[in-house]
């Protein structure tokens, strides 16, 4: 990648938690090969997930946002090269603070745009790589035979894919409950390695 700039968003609400040694050790690893990093922890800065009545609409480019915080992550959004994002299967699912960022932040006319209700939308991006790292308590045979591994579904396909980013990489450490220290430092250091590869 010529230009560096990551925007990394962790989606945790518990300080001290493994998603924050996962960030903190993505942060780290991206600033030390030169990068200009974008960090987010959105539950510690407090991003309003609900969307307002406003914000609803798919097809007309959104109008700019009074919200201070929301412009900022729109305008940041669409300078990235690549995305990071950190967080916990729960439910099959993001977080609230996450799936919400989504819904407000990768709004037509900023992250993609979309002629008709059912055209095939055209990503705005300039970012064409994602690394997702989850955490989860399922295994993997469970994830994968009973509930089809939803969150690969989410964002390499339903997501990342509609605003232009086309190389998902997606990283599970599992199960994180019992897991041991020697375990999680092999975490973090794979994490490392995987952002790493992002940019390179």
């Amino acid at each position: 990648m010529s230009a560096r700039r990551v925007g990394v968003y962790l989606a945790h609400p518990k300080p001290g938690s493994f998603n924050h040694a996962l960030f903190e050790a993505v942060v780290d690893e991206l600033r030390r090969r030169g990068c200009e990093v974008l960090a987010h922890d959105l539950y510690a800065e407090g991003f309003a997930p609900a969307l307002t009545a406003g914000e609803t609409g798919t097809v007309d480019p959104a109008d700019e946002s009074a919200d201070p915080q929301l412009a900022l992550h729109r305008a940041e959004v669409a300078t990235l090269d690549a995305l990071v994002l950190v967080h916990p299967n729960w439910w099959g699912m993001p977080p609230a603070v996450l799936a919400g960022w989504v819904q407000r932040v990768m709004a037509p006319g900023v992250a993609y745009k979309l002629g008709t209700a059912d055209g095939e939308p055209a990503g705005l991006l300039r970012a064409g790589r994602a690394l997702v790292l989850n955490t989860s308590d399922t295994p993997e045979a469970r994830e994968h035979g009973e509930f089809g591994d939803p969150l690969q579904r989410i964002w390499a396909a339903c997501v990342l894919p509609y605003v232009g980013v086309d190389d998902v990489r997606r990283v599970v450490f599992r199960t994180v409950t019992d897991s041991a220290a020697d375990t999680r430092a092999q975490w973090l250091r794979q994490a490392r390695e995987e952002a790493a590869t992002l940019i390179g």
